[in-house]
Order: C-alpha cells, then sequence, then structure tokens
C-alpha cells in the first residue's frame, strides 16, 4: 500500500465510486458479498487498492495545504517540481491562531509588528504526492488557497 487505507466515512462517502471500481474488476455485488465473506485477505487487497487510487487522485488534484498552531500558520503551494512555503509567525502570546477571534485579528492587523513572515522554497526530496501526503498526515489540510494568495500579497 502507497498511502494508507481510507477511514469507514471516506469509504461510506466513497460507496458510488467503491462500486464502480468492483465493476472495473468484473466484481458484480454478487460475487463481492461471496468475497467478504469467504476471501477476506482479498477484500483487504482490495480496499488497499480502491485508496490508494483514491489517495493518488487526490493528491495529484492538490495544490494547496494549510496547517495552522496557536501561533504560527504554514502555508503551501505544491507545483509540479517544487512546493512554495509561507510561515506566518505571531510573537503575541495572547492572540491564538486557532481560535476565530485570533485569526480575525490576525486578518485585520496583518500589518502589526508582532507579525513575522518567512518565504521560502523548496524542491521535492522524494515524490510530490509522497510529501503532500506526510504533509496531510501530519495535520494540515488541503484548501483552495485563498489565504495563501492574501499573505502572499502581503510579503510581496
Amino acid at each position: 500500500m502507497k498511502y494508507r487505507l481510507l477511514t469507514k466515512e471516506q469509504f461510506e462517502s466513497l460507496h458510488q465510486e467503491f462500486a464502480s471500481f468492483l465493476a472495473v474488476l468484473e466484481i458484480d455485488k454478487a460475487e463481492w458479498d461471496m468475497i467478504k465473506v469467504h476471501q477476506v485477505e482479498k477484500v483487504d487487497d482490495l480496499l488497499a487498492q480502491f485508496s490508494d487510487l483514491v489517495w493518488e487522485d487526490v493528491l495529484n488534484r492538490a495544490r494547496y495545504l494549510e496547517h495552522h498552531s496557536p501561533d504560527s500558520i504554514n502555508l503551501f503551494c505544491c507545483e509540479k517540481e517544487f512546493m512554495d512555503r509561507l510561515v506566518v509567525r505571531l510573537e503575541n502570546p495572547e492572540i491564538d491562531l486557532l481560535t476565530q477571534a485570533g485569526f480575525d485579528w490576525f486578518i485585520n492587523h496583518s500589518n502589526d509588528a508582532s507579525i513575522q513572515y518567512f518565504k521560502g522554497k523548496k524542491s521535492y526530496q522524494s515524490h510530490r504526492n509522497a510529501e503532500i501526503f506526510k504533509l496531510i498526515e501530519e495535520g494540515s489540510i488541503l484548501t483552495d488557497g485563498q489565504l495563501y494568495e492574501a499573505v502572499s500579497k502581503i510579503i510581496n
């Protein structure tokens, strides 16, 4: 398995896609029901294959990620050959960026002296999708890039 098994909730939300996956493999509902009872290892293998297909599709389309902590926001723009990273670091312990009030304060005071901005760029050390997946597993979330673009404008 290249990534990780989808969660039960993810499998449930992708029920139709999984049925299509099985149909491509020429496994109908009756055969799937029989496999679930008599071939547990095959079930595990098919679930792993499907999970990897889903992850690969998601990661291929991924462009922006965010990781928030009480005092910083890491913003990533994942291009084909490299990753840009913007970091917002807050040096005011009274503001918690994980709260709506703290985030709103940051948006309204983006030029405050207690905020530091950093910008970096790096080539992928391994495979692009593997690095994006690692960031997701470490708590980053996929986004539409609005915050990345807004912070990029502040920095530039």
